[in-house]
């Protein structure tokens, strides 16, 4: 439960920490552009773009962007947008808006490359043969592909290089960024049991000293001193029990207990008063209620359980490419759904010929999963399903998806169990700001020259 359960299991270590912003989503899809993310050096890019009537928009330290490369992911965002009815800007503003991506990119990939992060020649097969497996060609057909349509195969393999390289940086800047503290998991945990109406439950003794309704100032006094003077018997080491048994107005029974009540059957004063102790210590002070003075100790504290709504369910997983546009994509998914839905075909059966996923093997079976460890869109999706139905295609930050739900159960989480989601959660949360706060860095490190289109 420390992983995130909407990676796949061969993805989450290069996507726990990418963000759920609209912009990082958008840069993670659009950095398998083939050669859109392709960097060579500043003097041979220029020749290129000389010689290809191309021109220079910005230059990122020792790397350039093209006119091209904008135009290309404004078409692709574009294409995008209109496949998933998404309202976008006007053009001038997303076309400033794209340039900025570029150039954060190759920011982080200069970062990257200096950072000494390194992708060897064996990685790169197995893009090349995901991306392959996207197209369902083989990989020879893919290099025949590319050659036709003018894309030479040792760029393309540089990009997808790149795209591991941003994707490496990222996952080890923003997780290095990312502190959860006890505290932060303590309040996480009680803001949740609040919104369950969960209490924690307290077993108290107390020792109380009654004083009647308009007693004398003589008379408070001299209570209040003999609270104090007990207090100080317990601190010296007297059994608190003893004790009770001695001086209380109270109940004697079992020591003073007043046995297990959730903390919103308790006075306030008592909670106040027992939630910092650990359990057999005794409150540092004397308490003073209407009914008289209390002397409190902590016989036992059991923590809320949280019972959560945990779904199980499956899913095909297919990723946008060079060759696979997030379109066709969407129309491929929704004819399994068709098939699926007609009985000519068998999620499990498509999950393990198409997936691109860790649970592929399993028939896309992602096991039970709490709120709060699938990506937004991918559990409001699920939210919204029965038992047994499909959703139609759901876009996210890993690709797109084609969702069933399998199986839905109340779950009550042990301590453990309870510290882990908040641990996933909070790292969640708290991955967008780290990712903001690094790439703001990256950026204003870098070396940036915008450059006007020729004869401008």
């Amino acid at each position: 439960m420390t992983e995130l359960l909407t990676l796949p299991p061969d993805a989450r270590a290069a996507h726990a920490a990418a963000a759920k912003t609209p912009r990082r989503r958008q840069a993670l899809a659009m950095v398998l552009l083939a050669a859109s993310l392709l960097c060579p050096p500043l003097d041979a890019l220029a020749q290129s773009a000389r010689r290809s009537g191309d021109y220079i928009v910005a230059v990122v330290n020792q790397e350039v962007v093209t006119n091209s490369e904008v135009q290309q992911r404004l078409q692709r965002t574009e294409q995008d947008a209109a496949s998933s009815n998404t309202r976008l800007p006007d053009r001038d503003t997303l076309m400033r808006e794209l340039l900025d991506q570029l150039i954060d990119e190759r920011a982080q990939l200069s970062a990257a490359r200096d950072g000494g992060v390194r992708v060897d020649e064996a990685e790169i097969d197995r893009a090349v043969t995901n991306v392959a497996a996207q197209n369902q060609i083989t990989v020879a057909q893919l290099r025949e592909r590319l050659r036709s349509e003018g894309l030479d195969y040792a760029r393309f393999r540089n990009s997808l290089r790149d795209q591991i390289l941003l994707e490496r940086i990222r996952e080890r800047e923003v997780q290095s960024r990312i502190r959860i503290t006890d505290a932060d998991i303590e309040a996480w945990l009680a803001q949740q049991r609040e919104k369950n109406g969960a209490a924690t439950e307290y077993n108290v003794a107390q020792i109380l000293l009654s004083v009647p309704e308009n007693a004398a100032p003589a008379v408070i006094a001299q209570r209040r001193q003999q609270g104090v003077a007990l207090l100080q018997r317990v601190r010296t080491g007297e059994d608190f029990a003893a004790l009770v048994r001695e001086a209380s107005d109270g109940s004697k029974e079992r020591g003073g207990e007043m046995g297990l009540r959730r903390a919103d059957k308790l006075p306030d004063l008592f909670v106040e008063a027992v939630g910092p102790l650990r359990v057999g210590e005794v409150a540092p002070q004397v308490l003073r209620s209407g009914a008289g003075f209390h002397l409190l100790k902590l016989v036992d504290r059991r923590e809320a359980a949280l019972t959560v709504q945990q779904q199980r369910a499956r899913h095909i997983l297919l990723r946008p490419g060079p060759k696979l546009t997030q379109e066709t994509i969407v129309r491929r998914l929704t004819s399994f759904k068709r098939q699926i839905e007609a009985g000519t075909a068998k999620f499990e059966d498509l999950a393990r010929q198409h997936s691109e996923d860790g649970s592929a093997a399993n028939g896309g079976d992602l096991g039970w999963a709490s709120p709060g460890q699938f990506v937004p869109e991918f559990e409001q999706a699920l939210s919204a399903l029965r038992p047994g139905s499909i959703a139609d295609p759901v876009v996210s930050r890993f690709g797109v998806h084609l969702i069933q739900l399998l199986e839905r159960r109340e779950q009550r989480l042990d301590a453990r169990e309870q510290r882990e989601m908040a641990r996933a959660a909070l790292r969640e949360q708290k991955a967008d700001d780290a990712y903001t706060d690094w790439a703001r860095e990256v950026r204003a490190r870098a070396y940036v020259e915008l450059r006007d289109p020729p004869g401008q």
